[in-house]
């Protein structure tokens, strides 16, 4: 990654790809960002350039992270023995939909720890004890087997109390 500062226009921040191929975001100090890719024959010329809106600027970078972070999950799983992901649903009859994270008390009841939440097309990352869940959200947790089994249980049927 390269950074290079454009005066009177922003910043631009550059990635070549283990291809070969350049592209960039070029950060307008007017908070506009455009997506550039450049020409392959000649990598000091832009071949195409797209606009992003703050919403899609977002959405990529949920994308890429979401993807990023599952990667680096499945590499977590593959380096430690025993050590697992798994992926949760918060269904509409869990007694946790509606309920902040911190009222599991997963951690301390399953040795699981929550990572991530997957929320439509969004990735919330390191959830804090008050990040609320939703029916529909997917909790991405990483822990031994029978943690993650107790983990699935306490938010599919065990009561909010325990």
């Amino acid at each position: 990654m390269e950074q290079t500062t454009l005066p009177g226009i922003g910043v631009r921040h550059d990635l070549v790809t283990e291809t070969g191929r350049r592209l960039g975001v070029v950060s307008h100090r007017n908070g506009r960002r455009d997506l550039v890719l450049y020409d392959p024959d000649d990598p000091d010329s832009c071949a195409a350039s797209i606009a992003l809106t703050d919403d899609e600027a977002a959405a990529l970078a949920d994308i890429l992270g979401a993807s990023l972070m599952l990667g680096q999950l499945a590499d977590l799983r593959q380096q430690a023995a025993g050590l697992l992901t798994e992926q949760v649903p918060i269904t509409p009859g869990s007694p946790y939909a509606g309920r902040p994270l911190g009222h599991t008390r997963a951690r301390t009841r399953t040795g699981v720890s929550i990572v991530a939440v997957l929320r439509e097309s969004q990735v919330i990352p390191s959830p804090k004890p008050d990040f609320v869940f939703e029916a529909g959200d997917v909790v991405v947790a990483v822990g031994t087997r029978n943690g993650l089994d107790k983990l699935t249980a306490i938010l599919a049927s065990d009561g909010p109390g325990g």
